[in-house]
């Protein structure tokens, strides 16, 4: 495996927590289409709980109970949602650490190119030889 430089082990770092962040956004979404469904069902059972028609008081029992299962589900979906959401918030902090890490060691690298560069051109300049025994001979 080649050596890498330091910014190019950290864009892989940045890539992989960037990944890391993707999945805790995917794990939110999911979480709050859950919650969607759970809210468009509850509100099902409190429109056959108020309703007027014959068939459905004879479930109101089983509708009373599905409510009741649903608010569990509801409240356990909340919690698992406000997680997520600190999760994707922590995954962004970190890869926003890394990322800036990354641009730090890239102009480091960068300015110390610039400043190899300079002393090549000096070097050249003013000629200095690869062995001092040379000059002499």
């Amino acid at each position: 495996m080649a050596d890498k430089t330091r910014s190019q082990k950290l864009k892989r770092l940045v890539a992989v927590q960037r990944h890391l962040e993707q999945m805790a956004e995917f794990d939110l979404a999911e979480t709050s289409r859950q919650r969607a469904e759970v809210n468009d069902q509850m509100d099902s059972v409190i429109l056959a709980l108020g309703s007027m028609d014959p068939v459905h008081h004879a479930f109101s029992q089983g509708y009373a109970d599905r409510f009741n299962r649903l608010g569990i589900k509801d409240k356990q979906l909340t919690g698992m949602q406000q997680i997520h959401e600190m999760r994707v918030v922590q995954e962004r902090a970190k890869g926003d650490r890394l990322e800036d890490g990354m641009r730090e060691a890239l102009e480091s690298e960068r300015r110390e190119a610039d400043d190899n560069a300079v002393y090549d051109l000096i070097d050249q300049k003013f000629g200095t030889p690869a062995s001092s025994k040379l000059q002499k001979s």
